[in-house]
């Protein structure tokens, strides 16, 4: 098992016909070439993208391809249109990869996301994969093994950090989603515990977290009140100074708030074993499957 995707996936690529979009496209194919089913390109229709057939609209696409997932590669000014065409035409995962969106505009695509009873991953992410399985997004397939770990994210670059040391002790994962560095993303860390909590084939999870907003301590919450699994985690910007923006939009210290030094002890506080380091991390996993035998 796995969560969101997996060798059913049929995904469709919103923004096909550009740069980024194709290049994209084609490593996903690569991973796994009967995932992805075709593009959405506007006015473009008819073209085909390296073997994939493009449609004017995802309401075509999904008719023709029985797409169910779609990955958004548009630029920023046109994300939020995308999301809302692709949960208007029935699709019921959204990844949307695009950065500097505006936060408006996540609210408002998300809210419709939600209203029609599709679920987001991003924007501002690196998508997710199910090892072995599906690839959607932009993450080096190649470092993923397949296992029973589930890790999620708010760093993409960190999140290639510690699946490289699971890998190399042979801790392969059973799902990894990078959910977006912005103010606004759709699933976090809560809902997304709940569903590797619910999978059969998931063990333990790991949380990588970074400093601005709340979504850690909430996590923290949540963890102690519902999650069995062992849950290890690892915080960024112990260092970060208040009121300056640190790389993602989300990873701000605000008025005193959301350091990483709170996250961390809210973590404690619920039991999660938090690493000084992603090369800690297999350790303390270890130490927590056996302890919870």
């Amino acid at each position: 098992m796995s969560i969101l995707i997996n060798k059913q996936t049929r995904l469709i690529v919103q923004g096909i016909t550009g740069r980024d979009g194709r290049f994209h496209a084609s490593r996903m194919r690569a991973y796994n070439s009967s995932i992805v089913v075709g593009g959405v390109s506007p006015y473009k229709g008819g073209e085909v993208v390296d073997g994939l057939p493009v449609f004017h609209s995802v309401f075509n696409a999904v008719k023709e391809t029985q797409a169910n997932t779609s990955i958004i590669f548009v630029p920023a000014p046109f994300a939020k249109d995308a999301i809302i065409e692709a949960a208007d035409a029935g699709i019921r995962l959204i990844i949307c990869i695009t950065e500097g969106i505006p936060t408006l505009d996540v609210i408002d695509a998300y809210r419709w996301v939600q209203l029609k009873g599709a679920q987001l991953i991003g924007p501002n992410c690196p998508g997710l994969i199910t090892p072995n399985e599906c690839l959607a997004g932009i993450l080096p397939g190649n470092i993923f093994q397949k296992g029973s770990i589930g890790v999620i994210s708010r760093s993409g670059t960190l999140t290639y950090e510690v699946v490289h040391a699971l890998t190399k002790q042979g801790m392969g994962q059973s799902t990894v989603v990078g959910v977006g560095g912005d103010p606004v993303v759709g699933l976090y860390y809560k809902e997304l515990l709940a569903l590797f909590e619910a999978d059969e084939e998931t063990k333990a999870m790991v949380l990588i977290g970074e400093i601005g907003g709340n979504a850690e301590e909430e996590a923290a919450a949540f963890i102690a009140q519902s999650i069995s699994k062992p849950v290890v985690a690892y915080i960024v910007g112990r260092t970060a100074p208040p009121d300056k923006q640190m790389g993602h939009a989300g990873a701000i210290i605000s008025s005193g708030e959301g350091t990483a030094q709170e996250k961390i002890d809210a973590l404690k506080d619920a039991g999660v074993s938090v690493a000084l380091s992603p090369s800690e991390i297999p350790l303390l996993l270890n130490q927590k499957m056996v302890s919870s035998r």
